[in-house]
């Protein structure tokens, strides 16, 4: 009895074999589909990763899973085979308008898989040509909503919509589109020539502005050094007059005060005992380097009378102190001004009768 239903199967396989193949699974493309339908042959196998659909006296029964299944002769038949492996299907190069009434020919490739094979072998009459011309209108729709340089720009996004438009129409179908990628987008050959025009303005465009920018840049930076030089030239001639008055002030304080120290030490020498006498010899020595000098600094000087007669000069002198002293008292000649005192030691440079000559 085994023997016979293998020699039926093996019959049934060979007939099937040489039957053609329906007109919907007439293209290599739509095979990719399904296998040969096989024939009923009891004990049946089927593969992995695809599902068999089988119908009872023509109405739907069951869908086989993979591995071993029983079916009746004559009353059950496998009607449809449906891969769930994931498909690929090249959508066909198509044109489309955009936004700005450029044509556009574009095509892509689309990825799709069979979730549910009673929808799909009953929901669609042809999957594969369903599912192409959904994906060519949808691709229409949405490059209409869009200009020609976002086509460009946003193919994500145009993807990403391809996808869910397909998704929602396909539902019914029991396919779930997960992905299409655009592969080709070409534009009439009058517009490409305006686009490169348009790229190598705009490259030409940056280039000036950034040499305006440089060029501007430029500018600014030697303004701004020079600029800067002056401030640090105006305050360092600053600080230098600064300081260059500070110093002569210091000096003349300095001098102001060892002046006033001497002319001090001067005065308090005088009130001790031969004072007297230590100004006649200050007077004296003073008188001579004078004398010395007489011609050095000028053409027209004045001489006293006598001249040469040092000791009278010192006595006129002394005499003149003495006077003052006397008159002011010795408590008015500590106190003397320092400037009195030296205007005293100045006197010995003339006398009352001066007479004019010429060197």
């Amino acid at each position: 009895m085994l023997r016979t239903v293998v020699c039926r199967a093996g019959s049934g396989l060979l007939k099937h074999s040489r039957q053609t193949v329906p007109a919907f699974w007439g293209t290599r493309a739509q095979q990719r589909w399904a296998s040969s339908l096989p024939m009923n042959t009891v004990i049946l196998f089927v593969p992995q990763q695809e599902a068999w659909v089988v119908e009872r006296m023509g109405r739907f029964h069951r869908i086989l899973e993979p591995g071993l299944n029983f079916l009746i002769p004559i009353l059950d038949r496998v009607k449809y085979v449906q891969s769930l492996k994931e498909i690929v299907i090249d959508v066909p190069e198509q044109s489309a308008v955009s936004l700005d009434n450029v044509t556009l020919q574009i095509d892509g490739v689309l990825y799709l898989r069979i979730l549910d094979p009673f929808k799909a072998s009953y929901g669609v009459e042809d999957p594969e040509y369903a599912v192409t011309q959904l994906a060519q209108t949808t691709m229409r729709s949405e490059l209409g909503k869009l200009t020609l340089d976002k086509v460009f720009r946003e193919r994500e996004s145009l993807n990403a919509n391809m996808v869910h438009s397909i998704n929602q129409a396909s539902d019914e179908w029991g396919i779930r589109c997960l992905r299409y990628e655009i592969k080709d987008i070409h534009v009439p050959p009058r517009v490409k020539e305006s686009m490169q025009m348009q790229v190598e303005a705009e490259r030409r465009k940056r280039a000036t502005v950034l040499e305006s920018e440089g060029t501007r840049e430029a500018a600014i930076n030697v303004a701004e050094g020079r600029k800067q030089a002056q401030i640090l030239a105006s305050e360092g001639e600053r600080a230098e007059q600064i300081n260059k008055a500070a110093g002569e002030a210091n000096a003349v304080l300095a001098k102001a005060e060892a002046k006033a120290k001497a002319i001090k030490l001067l005065s308090e020498a005088l009130t001790q005992q031969n004072g007297n006498a230590a100004a006649s010899l200050t007077v004296a020595e003073q008188y001579v380097s004078a004398f010395s000098n007489l011609a050095k600094e000028s053409n027209t000087i004045l001489l006293p009378s006598n001249t040469g007669d040092i000791s009278s000069m010192v006595s006129q002198a002394m005499a003149i102190y003495g006077s003052l002293a006397k008159t002011q008292g010795p408590s008015t000649v500590e106190k003397t001004n320092p400037e009195t005192t030296e205007m005293l030691l100045d006197r010995n440079d003339g006398s009352e009768n001066e007479t004019r000559h010429n060197v």
